[in-house]
This record gives C-alpha cells, sequence and structure tokens, in this order.
C-alpha cells in the first residue's frame, strides 16, 4: 500500500483503504465526499522527521497510517471506535 503526495495533497487508492474501514469503495467515496470519513495528516518532527501519520476515521474504525517520504504505507493499525 502506498499514499500519493503532490504538493500536500494525499491521496490513497480506495481499493486499499475501503476494506480496512469495512466498506465497499462505492461506500468509501460517498462517506470521503459528505464529510462521514474524518481524516487528519501529520508530518513527523526530529527522529520521526520524513514520515507522515495520516488518520482516517468513520463511526466505527479508526485506520492510522505511517509513511515514509514517498508514500510507502510502514505501519499500520486499525483501532474500534469507541462507544459510549
Amino acid at each position: 500500500m502506498k499514499l500519493k503526495v503532490l504538493d500536500g495533497r494525499i491521496t490513497i487508492n480506495a481499493d486499499d483503504l475501503a476494506p480496512l474501514l469495512d466498506l465497499t469503495n462505492a461506500e468509501f467515496r460517498e462517506r470521503m465526499r459528505d464529510g462521514r470519513i474524518a481524516t487528519l495528516s501529520e508530518s513527523g518532527e526530529g527522529e520521526d522527521a520524513g514520515r507522515l501519520r495520516v488518520t482516517f476515521q468513520d463511526e466505527r474504525w479508526k485506520v492510522r497510517l505511517i509513511c515514509a517520504r514517498d508514500g510507502t504505507v510502514l505501519q499500520r493499525l486499525r483501532l474500534p471506535v469507541g462507544r459510549g
């Protein structure tokens, strides 16, 4: 899995991410469009300089990707979103 980073804009193939959120590609695209999937990107500092952390979260799952400078995913974390 690899992210594309161009001019500060991050893109990822829906085929890669949708299954991690238990969604079809169509569901993933629809939820991204209407804002039901929150995203956060952070640039590493210090010993993590050059790395990127990107988080995608819907009502059920949080998926965090740690990526190298070129967008290659180095680590993937998938957590259920707490309820209550």
